[in-house]
């Protein structure tokens, strides 16, 4: 990431104007959810494209379509994993296509929470709690 954003520490939609030059972007790729989501619609530029994958800070909200029009001619959507790997042989090539990116070095994978699997109720609720970053991996 070249520009490492803390949305709740400063106006996000402010601070990609200003690395834009004003041009904005032409994806949002949202996993906040409904803290995030009209701030997100306004960092595209015409015709962009808003990607909501995740509800950290709780469901977004059903959205009213003129608002997309309004903003630009907007779209959105809201992938799940199981609509592009609906079989098991697109999962296993998606799987391997995913781990010959991290065996390149293109892509690295932390692991910032380790919990035994006695602690994995713990685990959850610390995710759920937005006290994680990254990945948890549970260990025997």
């Amino acid at each position: 990431c070249d520009y490492p954003i803390i949305y709740s520490r400063e106006n996000f939609v402010d601070r990609v104007r200003k690395i834009t030059k004003g041009e904005m972007l032409p994806v949002v790729y949202d996993s906040i959810g409904k803290a995030t989501w009209p701030a997100s619609l306004d960092c595209l530029h015409k015709r962009g494209l808003f990607v909501s994958f995740g509800n950290a800070s709780g469901p977004t909200p059903a959205i009213d379509p003129l608002i997309l029009m309004q903003k630009g001619s907007l779209s959105m959507t809201r992938p799940t994993l199981f609509d592009f790997a609906d079989t098991p042989e697109r999962m296993r090539k998606m799987a391997g296509d995913v781990m010959k990116v991290i065996k390149s070095g293109a892509v690295k994978v932390e692991v910032n929470h380790k919990y035994s699997l006695r602690e994995a109720a713990r685990a959850h609720r610390d995710q759920a709690a937005r006290k994680t970053t990254g990945s948890i991996v549970l260990e025997p």
